[in-house]
């Protein structure tokens, strides 16, 4: 075996995790489009496809597995309500439940082996209404369709004889997809945090936001942490490091991320989530977020939520990318079929 064989093969591994990863449970929702042929798909042999490659793991999701429960607010700036009807914008506090996990599908896997990171969020707001959203490191996705997400899941499942995906079949994928550009660049050149709290999260799909006159604005959102960014280091030597870290850092005090709406301009895509806008858009600081509690997982207030990216309030809509129908009606599969199985227990997979 030549040296050059264990980095390609290595780096083949890391897109997959990170690929696979990022784009959720996204190809869910295809069949009802009649994206993948004659032949169509089911949410029910998207997850099957997940649980495939990684094993089964009864009571989890069935993807971003292993995560910690995190509560607090959402202060805002006011600086989005001319933009935005949603209440969420108007200057004020509303409560917020959410998640903070690493993709895949394995929830025993240690917090170095997975690159993507990703925080999800339940905003509580006046009236009973909610917004949902999940958001991940990556700031692209790899692919644009339902379709092609599957066919990276199928490229991506384990060679038995290594255990890791075949670099050669993963290689074939992205040949054939060059949209995935930008994402294998910045999986290339991404290095990872020693914090849950100092990465920035995208939300990576548009959504449209409607003032109160009815107009709309096509925007894209992240949270960017106010704790600066720190190198993993020591720290992945701790399977757990991300959850101890985040306790730790909580007793001392409080971890906040801006919400940062990024403002699309004429010609600028929205259904393509694998295609970033230019960098000189207009940014807006639309408020705080301020997380002042974790709990596990298990026994805390996300551990039965599904934060599905289509539960929106009045003023913010969806847009015509065909991943968030996908995710939507993937991530409800996933749901129902982990509260099913009941209490998270190990299964088949669980010493991979």
């Amino acid at each position: 075996m030549s040296k050059a064989t264990p980095k390609g093969f290595d780096l083949a591994a890391r897109l997959a995790l990170i690929g696979v990863a990022v784009g959720g449970l996204a190809a869910g929702f295809g069949y009802a489009a009649g994206w993948l042929g004659s032949e169509r798909l089911t949410p029910h042999q998207i997850i099957d496809a997940f649980e495939a490659n990684a094993g089964k793991f009864h009571g989890y999701r069935k993807n971003h597995a292993k995560g910690i429960c995190i509560a607090g607010h959402f202060e805002s700036s006011g600086q989005a309500e001319k933009l935005s009807r949603a209440s969420v914008f108007a200057p004020g506090k509303v409560p917020v439940i959410g998640r903070l996990a690493i993709g895949g599908s394995n929830p025993h896997a240690p917090d170095a082996g997975v690159p993507t990171r990703s925080m999800a969020l339940l905003f509580q707001l006046p009236g009973g209404e909610q917004w949902r959203t999940g958001m991940n490191t990556p700031p692209v996705l790899p692919v644009a369709t339902p379709e092609a997400f599957y066919e990276q899941v199928l490229a991506s499942r384990p060679d038995p004889a290594t255990g890791k995906p075949d670099p050669l079949r993963m290689q074939a994928f992205f040949a054939a997809h060059p949209e995935s550009a930008a994402f294998r660049q910045w999986a290339q050149a991404a290095k990872p945090s020693n914090s849950f709290a100092n990465v920035a999260y995208n939300g990576i799909n548009a959504f449209r936001l409607v003032d109160a006159a009815g107009n709309g604005q096509y925007v894209r959102w992240s949270v960017l942490p106010e704790a600066p960014f720190a190198p993993l280091g020591e720290a992945g030597n701790d399977p757990d490091f991300l959850s101890h870290d985040l306790q730790q850092r909580l007793a001392q005090g409080p971890l906040r991320w801006h919400l940062v709406l990024t403002l699309a301009e004429p010609g600028d895509p929205t259904h393509d989530a694998t295609r970033q806008w230019p960098a000189e858009r207009r940014q807006v600081d639309a408020g705080t977020l301020v997380v002042e509690s974790a709990e596990p997982q298990d026994t805390g207030a996300c551990r039965d939520i599904n934060f599905d990216p289509l539960v929106l309030p009045d003023g913010i809509q969806t847009s015509d990318d065909p991943i968030l129908a996908a995710r939507s009606a993937a991530y409800a599969v996933s749901y129902n079929r982990r509260t099913r199985e009941g209490a998270p227990h190990a299964e088949q997979g669980a010493q991979q």
